[in-house]
């Protein structure tokens, strides 16, 4: 199929790289980016083609993917609307915008399908959710599917529940991060030369992560068969839990939800 990728920024990149990777050819993708120097790197590294016009950029698409930021979707979309051609469908993957919102900028009935990736997908270890507009089928969920699964994994939502998605893997690797920081400073903090718990720490995490995607077995019964009775497994997680950290972790993906809530609301 052909594709228009509106944006090219991080995520649009990421996307981009997944999908040549997956066998689109250059030539049945173009980008729209409005930085010039940017767009050019991008054409020099993948060797798409480019239109600083998104109206000309979707005039031949069957897809086109919004990846500009939240704050020009509006401008984007608006302009991109006059060069549609009947029959595309919108990808958006900016987060807070509702699909209601966007299918108002496009001519009736054009199909939206909204996306929350999150940033692995710059390593193709993505988990994305998609979740239909109002006038988007199960026919777009399996095109949106395929093109998001060249990025990590894919699971399919009602919109409603978007936001949560947000609380949950949107926002997901940034606690990761923070956990894994943590774990670097006490390390230097006990005596470790930094990239010694740098390296002990980050590999430990990967490590973890791939041992519960690959067993299927619940953290919970994992975490167990870390923990000793009386040892020092045990020590740490009691300390963990003093200080509050389920606690906190619940009251974070709270307030996420809450301000995805708030931005869709304008």
């Amino acid at each position: 199929m052909t594709i228009a990728i509106l944006g090219a920024g991080k995520i649009g990149e990421a996307l981009l790289a997944g999908l040549l990777a997956s066998g689109t050819t250059p030539t049945d993708v173009v980008i729209c980016e409005r930085v010039p120097e940017r767009a050019t790197e991008i054409v020099e590294r993948y060797g798409v083609e480019r239109s600083d016009a998104p109206a000309d950029a979707v005039a031949d698409a069957e897809v086109i993917v919004l990846a500009v930021k939240p704050g020009d979707i509006a401008s984007v979309t608006g302009l991109a609307a006059d060069g549609l051609r009947s029959g595309a469908m919108v990808l958006s993957v900016a987060a807070g915008i509702p699909a209601a919102s966007i299918e108002a900028l496009l001519p009736a009935g054009t199909p939206v399908v909204r996306v929350m990736p999150n940033t692995p997908m710059l390593v193709r270890q993505a988990m994305s959710a998609i979740a239909a507009g109002t006038t988007a089928g199960v026919d777009h969920l399996d095109r949106a599917e395929a093109l998001m699964a060249t990025v990590g994994r894919v699971v399919r939502v009602p919109e409603a529940q978007i936001d949560l998605v947000t609380a949950v893997s949107g926002s997901g690797p940034a606690y990761l991060y923070l956990v894994v920081e943590s774990m670097i400073d006490a390390g230097v903090l006990l005596g470790l030369p930094r990239p010694l718990a740098t390296e002990l720490a980050v590999q430990t995490a990967v490590g973890a992560s791939t041992m519960l995607r690959e067993t299927g077995e619940h953290p919970a019964l994992l975490r167990e068969a870390v923990t000793s009775p009386g040892g020092t497994t045990a020590a740490a997680l009691r300390e963990l839990e003093d200080g509050g950290l389920r606690a906190a972790f619940y009251d974070a993906l709270e307030a996420c939800r809450d301000r995805a809530r708030d931005l869709a609301r304008g």
